[in-house]
């Protein structure tokens, strides 16, 4: 299968080419997102293969289906960035990489927890300065307190084996409740109560019409006052404005993200030598009880091997017409 790569990022032609070792696929990588503009870079490909940061619209479908392109891989479990029902309209399959590793994602959100509770990054540069003093270091014991899980699917369910680890009382809110995280210890309850009751909360949901903007100002309304917010799922989830405001009144004590609604035009991109345009990103970066990380949460070794072991494995399902394990149906 011809297949054209976008977005590719340097370390992951590594990985993708030891995945396809068998040259089964001949895979053409491009630095350039696709979208609108970039679309005619897919003539001559079967397929395209695609980042959350692509942006493959009802437009950019009916052009793909007129390059003949039949399938869209993403290297990604979300897929918002497509319009699942446009390719279905033109007959395109969408598949994507269900699980690669929860671990890496569920580890990433406890370091976040753990950096801002015990001020570790603000510790390190300050003894790189020779100051060697505790004040304002001061952190909390996580065993026993409350923890919170928006969303208890492979990565919410990794997380909350970490949180019980700690000591903690896991709660979580989830549209269908893990039968093995209950008998583990994990307590399901409404949204709500789960807003109210816990000191931590990470949020391990994926992007639908629903979880746009679950984290708001009534959200935060409800929540613990000085409660600490982990997002390390879609930016989108959490409303910016309510959550700068949330941390000016103290209402939000403490907010951990990997990810950010506006992160497109801003991550996985050197913009040290520019003018940030970026208002709220700016705003958020002012705050000393604000950690930010560029969408790293993925970024392990484990992960990348997985991800294109299931991309090739996606393109070889397809081109032999087995079925899609991986198909995000309309």
């Amino acid at each position: 299968m011809k297949v054209g790569v976008f977005s590719t990022k340097y370390y992951e032609r590594e990985y993708l080419d030891q995945a396809n070792s068998d040259a089964k696929h001949q895979l053409t990588y491009f630095d350039e997102s696709l979208n609108s503009t970039t679309v005619k870079l897919a003539s001559g490909f079967d397929s395209v293969c695609v980042l959350l940061n692509d942006v493959i619209d009802r437009r950019v479908v009916e052009d793909l289906s007129k390059a003949g392109i039949k399938l869209i891989d993403l290297r990604s479990a979300g897929y918002d960035n497509v319009d699942i029902t446009a390719a279905f309209d033109h007959h395109i399959k969408v598949t994507r990489v269900s699980s690669y590793s929860p671990q890496a994602i569920a580890e990433h959100a406890t370091a976040l927890i753990l950096t801002l509770n015990r001020k570790t990054h603000k510790a390190y540069n300050r003894v790189k300065e020779n100051n060697f003093t505790l004040q304002n270091l001061m952190g909390f014991n996580l065993k026993g307190k409350t923890v919170g899980v928006i969303g208890t699917g492979n990565i919410g369910s990794a997380f909350c084996e970490i949180m019980l680890g700690f000591g903690c009382t896991v709660i979580a809110y989830d549209l269908v409740e893990v039968i093995s995280m209950k008998a583990k210890g994990v307590t399901y309850c409404s949204f709500e109560n789960l807003l109210q009751d816990a000191d931590i909360i990470s949020i391990h949901c994926p992007l639908t019409p629903l979880t746009k903007h679950l984290l708001n100002s009534l959200a935060f309304s409800k929540m613990k006052k000085g409660a600490m917010l982990i997002n390390t799922s879609r930016g989108g989830v959490i409303n910016t404005v309510d959550a700068i405001e949330a941390l000016k009144t103290g209402q939000l004590g403490y907010l951990g993200i990997d990810v950010y609604e506006g992160e497109k035009d801003l991550f996985f991109k050197d913009l040290s030598g520019s003018l940030i345009q970026d208002d709220l990103i700016e705003r958020l970066m002012s705050f000393n009880n604000v950690l930010i990380t560029p969408h790293l949460g993925f970024f392990t070794k484990e992960a990348l091997e997985q991800i294109a072991i299931t991309t090739i494995q996606n393109f070889t399902d397809f081109e032999s017409g087995s079925t899609l394990k991986n198909e995000v149906t309309k």
